[in-house]
């Protein structure tokens, strides 16, 4: 059942139940066109719909604009249920989509949400027409087996939560972002709320276990799907050689590389983002090779 919340006086707002979990969600439809093609963002590791903030507006122009907070993070909820793997958030994605009814929707994911997306694609190629991926987490392999083990310990948690706010928030984002003047009292707050959330820490520990490695080379060379990288040279966090690795691996992508520019790239650089991303998606789609007759 969907349900309205007043989260924000310009927020709209929803929530629906989606492979068992409340999932919270912002729908942005264009006023323009009915037709609009649909955007589903998916925001990365210890963040939210938040991250988006400055490309929302820009991208509600011209699409149909959703938002979504994963399972775990966000307002979304924290299950205790839930397995917390990135194939299982691929196909939350895809069963988001058969709720409301869509279709074919481009995915744009930052960090762990482009690992997400690229799982989307790989589960329902015929449904994402097109892939952004910002920053996009990967070949990160899966925690050993030991500091698995080490999760079941008691008060595990308090050494997550511990691990998670060894710097404060403030330091958190200097690390991420190459321009400090952006890190303001209002960044700040919007990504410490979660942190004081209880059940944010125990889904962290579940996606510590459940977490797989991200997609491996010869699943991401069957994707197909056509997509456009965009990377900070500046990432600390993801280096921009993954950039590199994806591209030469996903047989049909482009990446694009801006200096000065760190991790959060959607805070530093989102009018050159929506740019790209715009002439990304009127890029004519290619013809299906055919076969030749036998």
């Amino acid at each position: 059942m969907e349900e309205r919340s007043n989260v924000g006086e310009y927020t709209p707002s929803y929530r629906l139940t989606v492979s068992g979990v409340d999932v919270y969600y912002e729908y942005y439809e264009n006023q323009s066109s009915s037709e609009a093609e649909t955007i589903i963002l998916i925001h990365g590791f210890l963040s939210s719909t938040l991250s988006f903030r400055k490309l929302i507006p820009l991208l509600t122009k011209e699409y149909h604009v959703i938002a979504l907070d994963l399972p775990g993070f966000g307002r979304s909820e924290k299950s205790r249920t839930f397995v917390y793997k990135l194939c299982n958030y691929g196909k939350l994605v895809i069963d988001f989509m058969n709720k409301l009814n869509i279709r074919q929707a481009v995915l744009i994911g930052h960090s762990m949400g482009g690992q997400v997306s690229l799982h989307a694609a790989k589960l329902a190629p015929d449904r994402v027409k097109k892939l952004v991926l910002l920053g996009c987490c990967g070949y990160v392999k899966r925690a050993s087996r030991s500091v698995i083990y080490c999760s079941y310990i008691p008060f595990f948690s308090w050494g997550m939560r511990t691990w998670v706010m060894r710097k404060n928030v403030k330091d958190n984002l200097l690390a991420v972002l190459h321009d400090s003047k952006l890190v303001t009292k209002e960044l700040i707050d919007g990504y410490s709320k979660p942190l004081t959330e209880a059940g944010f820490f125990h889904s962290l520990i579940r996606l510590l276990r459940h977490r797989e490695g991200d997609l491996e080379r010869a699943d991401l060379q069957n994707i197909h799907t056509p997509v456009l990288m965009i990377w900070g040279r500046e990432d600390k966090v993801m280096p921009v050689k993954t950039g590199y690795r994806l591209k030469h691996d996903l047989p049909d992508a482009k990446l694009i590389i801006y200096d000065n520019c760190g991790h959060l790239i959607m805070e530093e650089k989102p009018e050159d983002i929506i740019s790209e991303v715009t002439k990304f998606l009127h890029e004519p789609e290619k013809a299906a090779v055919q076969p030749l007759p036998s």
